[in-house]
């Protein structure tokens, strides 16, 4: 049985832990909204002070660089855990389950532009991009992702087109069953196929129809 001493040597760690994750899902929220969102939004949806957040972080850079890490490590988790034989329908699911995350998307999907983060944004989202690249030239030897424009740019647009219907449903508000089938269209078209190909694919495969169903 531990003793108090124990008891009282333990609490301190855990509370710390406790704020820490506090600090890192108050930022996410907040730079998710605004990238430049102020530090004392971010501590006070913490319940935290700045001298408690100084604590963790050295400044806010470091939190932000922090929160980028946490990010990019669930997305780069998806994308590694997701696979079809069928090229374009592995690539509309990961573009499903990614959207199921859209809170890390969002966040990410502004500091990889925004400086001084982009670096280091790109650099922690490279698996999820070279995933996506190899389902792209896995489509394009088994003819049936279009083969008329190169994998990396080709898995760059497709990239791109699942972030403009983020955006599209930031701007108007679509609910979340549409956004992911609109994701799904969209990476699907990018990708070759037609309006009826990509409507009929997501449609008729059970894995697209239940991608929304294990979200974690």
């Amino acid at each position: 049985m531990p003793s108090d001493t124990d008891v009282g040597r333990r609490a301190p760690r855990r509370d710390a832990t406790a704020n820490r994750e506090a600090l890192l899902a108050a930022a996410a929220d907040a730079l998710g909204e605004a990238s430049d969102a102020p530090l004392e939004r971010i501590t006070n949806a913490a319940g935290l002070t700045r001298r408690a957040f100084y604590g963790h972080f050295a400044n806010r850079d470091e939190l932000v660089l922090a929160v980028i890490d946490v990010g990019a490590a669930k997305l780069n988790a998806i994308a590694a855990a997701t696979d079809h034989p069928h090229a374009p329908t592995a690539i509309a699911l990961l573009g499903a389950r990614l959207w199921d995350a859209v809170e890390h998307v969002r966040l990410l999907a502004g500091m990889v532009v925004r400086e001084p983060y982009a670096a280091h944004a790109a650099e922690a989202l490279s698996p999820v991009r070279e995933r996506l690249r190899a389902l792209v030239e896995r489509g394009i030897a088994e003819g049936t992702v279009r083969p008329d424009i190169r994998p990396d740019v080709l898995a760059r647009l497709t990239e791109s087109a699942a972030i403009s219907v983020l955006d599209e449903v930031t701007a108007t508000g679509i609910d979340e069953t549409s956004g992911r089938r609109l994701v799904m269209l969209a990476v699907l078209a990018t990708a070759g196929l037609s309006w009826q190909q990509s409507a009929d694919l997501v449609d008729s495969s059970p894995e697209l129809a239940d991608a929304g169903s294990d979200r974690a």
